[in-house]
């Protein structure tokens, strides 16, 4: 059902184990009821509440060592209304589950992450994103929330009702209250055609403006210790549907991508020298392919492989500069870096907390495998990320705090004073909040 892991002292981990969490009890509410309960239960007790998804963020967002509670009662399409072109989901259902059950009633989101383990309400609250020209994150595809706040009563939440709450809780970082459900806008399904292909590291920063600019989901992957890359474009396309073969499919989506690369990043893991000749063959194991599907066999793909991820939105305009800086840092330092480091835009939208509020922003990743120091490369990275007024995913690894956000952020006190409003007692507080927020 999830990625987390319990232990029988009831300790709670994500899913890159770099996070641990002890909680008091943990409640795994059947109906938004019960979680209101659960909520003013926490209140009398005097402990503090957090709701937990998948565990695929690497901060510790979802850590509490109040009440824990687990949404996979809390699952499912409530309603699905096609004059309005919205589907309702409960807060728990798996963005994985929402994407086959929309494809089967012949409808789709408008574009979407990379990965579909998480649950809906975990992925937006910390503002998930794919890549995009016009359309943007998941949460700035909501139509509609229900929130139930430390009071434990349940607000619903739209443009129309309870507005300013909308503005902040899409992306809400679990800071107002626990989303239980969520209306996205829909469309009738589509298909894209992908288009992957190698291209050096110096063609695509020279050509990045004319790249996003003449295709709809533009992304790539750039190795570092190389000057390779390889590059994605996703366009919508009036068919046929040409699906990867399974053949050829498994051998690069499943052997290349996660069986080889798991091998690769576990031998460089264990001989760090190893790691730029590993990288060279890496950057050139993937062949160009093109291939037609619905959008979410296009857009999402597994990662079985585990890493640890820090990444930052910067303005669009900065993009480039900032991984020629990245590009020369790694080139000039003794660091081994055997990921790829992952680039993606997304236009501006109107979301308070949104690392693409106000602002049109271009997306870069850095990743390590999982049991691999990261913190000399992420310091580092990080370094050049702010020098550029960087905004972190907030469910990836940072070290900015409230002080940092509220210059970056023009709306940050609008969603401070929301917080004091709806959660006066810290009900939903952890230290992560503490430091990314205040207290």
């Amino acid at each position: 059902m999830s990625n987390t892991v319990s232990g029988k002292s009831g300790t709670w981990r994500n899913w890159a184990g770099n996070v641990t969490a002890r909680p008091v009890r943990e409640v795994t509410p059947a109906s938004v009821d019960e979680l209101s309960a659960a909520v003013r239960k926490a209140a009398e007790d005097g402990l503090t509440v957090k709701a937990v998804g998948t565990g695929h963020s690497f901060t510790s967002a979802a850590a509490t060592d109040g009440v824990l509670i687990r949404p996979q009662l809390l699952t499912g399409i409530r309603k699905i209304d096609r004059a309005a072109m919205t589907v309702t989901v409960e807060a728990g259902t798996p963005l994985k589950r929402l994407n086959m059950a929309l494809a089967r009633e012949g409808l789709s989101l408008t574009n979407m992450g990379d990965i579909m383990e998480q649950t809906v309400s975990g992925a937006t609250s910390t503002g998930t994103h794919g890549t995009g020209r016009d359309s943007a994150s998941i949460a700035a595809q909501i139509t509609g929330l229900e929130l139930v706040t430390a009071d434990g009563s349940v607000l619903s939440c739209s443009e129309n009702e309870n507005p300013e709450i909308f503005a902040s809780a899409r992306v809400g970082i679990g800071a107002l209250g626990i989303v239980t459900a969520i209306t996205f806008a829909v469309e009738p399904v589509f298909l894209l055609t992908a288009r992957e292909e190698p291209m050096t590291f110096d063609k695509v920063t020279a050509d990045f403006e004319e790249l996003f600019t003449e295709n709809e989901h533009f992304e790539f992957y750039w190795f570092p210790h190389t000057g390779n890359c390889n590059t994605k474009r996703n366009n919508r396309s009036a068919g046929p549907e040409k699906p990867v073969g399974p053949i050829r499919g498994w051998i690069e989506d499943e052997f290349l991508s996660n069986g080889a690369f798991q091998v690769a990043n576990l031998l460089g893991r264990a001989v760090p020298a190893a790691i730029p000749t590993i990288a060279g063959l890496s950057s050139r194991a993937l062949s160009a392919r093109t291939y037609t599907d619905i959008p979410y066999k296009v857009f999402t793909s597994p990662r079985r492989v585990r890493f640890v991820e820090m990444e930052y939105a910067v303005p669009r305009e900065a993009l480039v500069e900032t991984l020629r800086e990245l590009k020369s840092m790694v080139d000039s330092s003794t660091l081994r870096v055997s990921f790829p480091v992952e680039v993606r835009t997304a236009p501006a939208d109107d979301i308070t907390l949104s690392t693409a509020s106000g602002r049109e922003s271009a997306y870069v990743a850095v990743h390590m495998f999982r049991g691999t120091p990261y913190q000399a490369y992420f310091t580092a990275a990080e370094r050049i990320f702010t020098a550029h007024e960087g905004r972190p995913h907030w469910g990836k690894v940072h070290t900015r705090d409230a002080e940092y956000f509220s210059k970056v952020y023009p709306r940050f006190g609008e969603f401070t004073a929301l917080r004091d409003r709806l959660d006066p007692d810290r009900r939903f507080a952890n230290d992560y909040l503490r430091r990314v927020l205040g207290s």
